[in-house]
């Protein structure tokens, strides 16, 4: 099984590695082998469209899992020839297998259904509503993990965009990526039983931590 440092992948062109990156850097169409060099064209790539996507996007708009493969391609589009597309591989992380690729087109379309159409627009009055649409749309996207790379990333867009829906703050993610981490992938786990308790606090912090960002 090929590794990518945050995942083990096995499969097809989306496993390939840039030659010289060490396997470190997917095949890409800029040629960057360094992975420190990615990272930094991955995020400013994805502030660029998560800007475009803020002033564009209605408030009263009903997502769709169309729409989660066009953020996608919008975002990695020039870096990655399979942006936007469903990912072919097996993917997992610490162990832990994400949805079967086979499986990803139609549990998008189960997530479309149910998830989005109950959830956005995001409009609810009651900030716990809020907290609980947010909640169940980003783990089960995370659980389906529909494409190659990013899809934390663009989960987390999808939840920008359903809390400005809701009237709140661009939502500050960094809690995640500091103390917080590891209880952020417990939370996506326990979202296999449908329990989404954990990620309801989690994401209850990040909106205080949002209303407190400068």
């Amino acid at each position: 099984m090929r590794k990518s440092g945050r995942y083990d992948a096995s499969g097809l062109s989306e496993a390939q590695y840039e030659p010289g990156s060490s396997g470190k850097v997917l095949r890409n169409r800029l040629g960057i082998k360094s992975k420190n060099k990615m990272d930094d064209v991955e995020a400013k790539a994805l502030e660029k469209t998560l800007d475009e996507l803020v002033r564009t996007i209605s408030d009263r708009h009903r997502f769709t899992a169309s729409d989660i493969c066009k953020f996608h391609k919008a975002w990695l589009g020039d870096i990655y020839e399979w942006a936007g597309v469903y990912r072919q591989v097996n993917v997992s992380k610490d162990d832990f297998p994400f949805a079967a690729a086979a499986r990803i087109p139609s549990l998008m379309e189960g997530f479309e259904k149910d998830a989005l159409r109950r959830n956005t627009p995001c409009r609810f009055k009651k900030r716990a509503d809020v907290v609980r649409a947010l909640s169940e749309t980003h783990v089960e996207l995370v659980l389906i993990h529909p494409f190659r790379e990013g899809n934390g990333r663009i989960t987390r867009v999808l939840s920008t965009l359903m809390a400005l829906q809701a009237g709140l703050p661009l939502l500050d993610f960094s809690l995640i990526a500091e103390q917080k981490k590891t209880g952020y992938f417990a939370a996506v786990q326990a979202g296999l039983d449908k329990n989404y308790r954990m990620m309801e606090k989690l994401l209850a912090e990040i909106i205080e931590r949002s209303f407190a960002s400068p």
